[in-house]
């Protein structure tokens, strides 16, 4: 363990991770003309887009975990850099499509290609991408982001201890 990190708390711990991947997943795209949102944005958006889908900006919004307002954000400045096409959705006038450009696929490809370098650097100490270390790993990150958290749960849990 690094001096860093001794006497860590779990919560710091992912802080910490959370924070690494995302200055570096920030300066390997920065090259390509995109912040690391934008990359989890685009990146995402690629894949729906191979598996046939024409998300919305909220569908969007729902599988990267991003805010549906900060996603607007995101398509807009995106858009006018050319990379993606926000259009109504003609069964809903309130929803907007959101589809990457031929550049946008170009330079999502190539970001993805980087990522995927940055994902084989980090993951190299449990044993590489294919790894049961790292497959047990994913299972884990898995469990905790399918687990409900509630701020007030704490707190209630608190008041009902002491009454």
């Amino acid at each position: 363990m690094s001096k860093g990190t001794e006497g860590a708390t779990p919560g710091f711990l992912v802080w910490r991770l959370s924070m690494k991947w995302r200055v570096a997943v920030d300066r390997a795209v920065a090259p390509l003309g995109l912040t690391h949102a934008q990359y989890s944005l685009v990146a995402s958006l690629y894949g729906m887009q191979r598996a046939g889908e024409r998300p919305s900006q909220r569908r969007l919004a729902d599988h990267t975990g991003l805010e549906p307002l900060y996603v607007s954000k995101l398509a807009r400045a995106l858009e006018t850099a050319g990379l993606l096409e926000r259009t109504r959705d003609p069964r809903d006038p309130r929803a907007v499509q959101l589809a990457l450009t031929e550049e946008g696929r170009d330079v999502t490809r190539r970001a993805i290609d980087v990522v995927q370098g940055l994902l084989r650097q980090l993951l190299d100490p449990l044993g590489g991408l294919g790894s049961a270390r790292t497959e047990a790993f994913m299972r884990d990150l898995t469990t905790l982001l399918d687990a409900p958290l509630d701020p007030l749960d704490p707190f209630r849990e608190h008041e009902t201890e002491q009454s």
